[in-house]
């Protein structure tokens, strides 16, 4: 029979047992699915363990950064802004390799959009996707 392992309310372990096992410092209980390590078990209830925060990739290839402008709708935007640029953006723009989501060229550009640090997140959360 499998069994939950529990840790105060933390399910620590899953294991093959007789229901009779005990162990120190620990609640046996029948496991009842779902039932998951590192979720939660209160007054005869599992629960899952709370999802991964996202991790913000700290940069983007420049084909991902470039589908995403796409994707998102701000390829001309974006554009049109560089063309007002002094070179140096310019020529970061056409011939960067990646784009880095901490540079303060691209905290500028994104302030030009009026993008808050979330949405700049998000834009390279789904970037990296691509």
């Amino acid at each position: 029979m499998q069994l939950a392992v529990i840790e105060g309310t933390d399910v620590v372990n899953i294991i093959e047992g007789d229901p009779t096992f005990t162990l120190d410092g620990f609640t046996i209980v029948p496991l009842v699915q779902p039932g998951y390590i590192g979720g939660t078990y209160s007054n005869g209830v599992f629960s899952a363990p709370p999802a991964p925060a996202a991790v913000v990739p700290e940069s983007v290839s420049a084909r991902q950064f470039h589908l995403q402008l796409s994707v998102a709708g701000l390829r001309a935007q974006v554009t049109a802004w560089i063309g007002t640029q002094p070179v140096e953006v310019q020529d970061a723009y056409e011939y960067s390799g990646s784009f880095v989501r901490s540079e303060p060229m691209m905290e500028t550009g994104f302030a030009a959009l009026g993008y808050t640090s979330d949405q700049i997140d998000a834009f390279f959360t789904a970037a990296a996707l691509l």
